[in-house]
């Protein structure tokens, strides 16, 4: 395989997997070297990870990363620059399904939930809020939640592509529906967002 080709395959992989802002401390041992080192982990989705340390291997080495609250995976280093390295992941389309739910609830945690799983919701209301960018604090309830967004029933409805805070995730308003609005994340509070 080319390096043209790494890097396709990678950005696709990229595509495929919506990476989520954290900011939990890891561990990865590198199998070849005998290394091991500490750091943060900055990103994480159900393909990969970015990680954020001192020590970076070479692209193309295994490495086998503990990240805590969610457990160990094994994979190849795609891409390296000042800061740290990333990962692409080596696991079953089980494994990956696994990362995806641990992910919504650590977002459900995060946006302030005291229940963890999905189904347990139905037969409970579960309140957040969100905070408009000029600053008026909506209070609301979660209808849905994933590692990509959340769907909240409100009757206050921002413009469609203005920017929120809810929680630590920074979103964008992606839809109005019956119920209320669609926030899509796209980063951590204290993170831009794009342009």
């Amino acid at each position: 395989m080319t390096e043209t080709d790494t890097i396709s395959k990678t950005r696709a992989e990229r595509r495929r997997f919506r990476r989520v802002r954290l900011d939990l401390p890891g561990r990865f041992f590198i199998p070849a070297g005998g290394e091991e080192a500490p750091c943060h982990v900055a990103e994480l989705s159900p393909g990969g990870a970015s990680l954020v340390c001192e020590l970076s291997p070479v692209t193309g080495s295994q490495v086998v990363l503990y990240v805590g609250g969610f457990g160990r995976f094994e994979g190849h280093v795609v891409r390296r620059d000042s800061k740290g390295f990333s990962v692409r992941f080596s696991c079953t389309t089980f494994k990956r399904e696994r990362i995806a739910e641990q992910l919504t609830l650590f977002l459900n945690n995060a946006l302030g939930s005291g229940t963890s799983l999905r189904r347990a919701r139905a037969n409970r209301k579960e309140f957040a809020k969100f905070t408009r960018a000029d600053g008026q604090i909506v209070h609301c309830e979660m209808i849905d939640i994933s590692a990509g967004g959340v769907s909240l029933r409100t009757d206050v409805r921002p413009a469609l592509g203005e920017f929120v805070l809810i929680a630590k995730m920074a979103g964008r308003v992606a839809h109005h529906h019956e119920k209320g609005i669609d926030i899509e994340f796209v980063g951590q509070a204290g993170t831009p967002p794009p342009t």
